[in-house]
């Protein structure tokens, strides 16, 4: 397509908000939280591989209720625990808290779940 038309399209598609990143944003968000169980810090990352904006970031995160983001992170914490037979307590925190930060999930609050729960 020629440059004008092009511009012409994005101004358009910007104008009747099919082009909107915070709704993007937001989406992407929730979606992956509720889905794939991700935490903060993979959805971050994720949001700026792609170049999204630290303010429709922000406004992303308010998607997810806290309560439910320490549930959740409860929940997969224990159903990690569960998986993984391990007899050295030390191994077996290494492979739920390396399962848990992949994912995402801030390390404090980690670490607070493995003391919890693996003794």
């Amino acid at each position: 397509m020629i440059p004008q038309a092009i511009d012409t399209i994005m101004v358009h598609l910007i104008e009747q908000n099919y082009l909107n990143e915070e709704r993007f944003a937001r989406a992407f968000v929730r979606g992956k939280f509720r889905i794939k169980k991700w935490g903060k810090n993979r959805l971050k990352q994720e949001l700026n591989r792609r170049e999204i904006s630290v303010y429709s970031i922000k406004k992303a995160f308010e998607e997810i209720d806290d309560e439910d983001y320490y549930k959740t992170l409860d929940q997969l914490a224990l159903k990690r625990i569960a998986q993984v037979k391990e007899s050295n307590t030390y191994k077996k925190r290494k492979k739920v808290a390396d399962y848990l930060l992949y994912r995402g999930w801030e390390s404090h609050l980690v670490y607070d779940k493995l003391q919890k729960y693996i003794k």
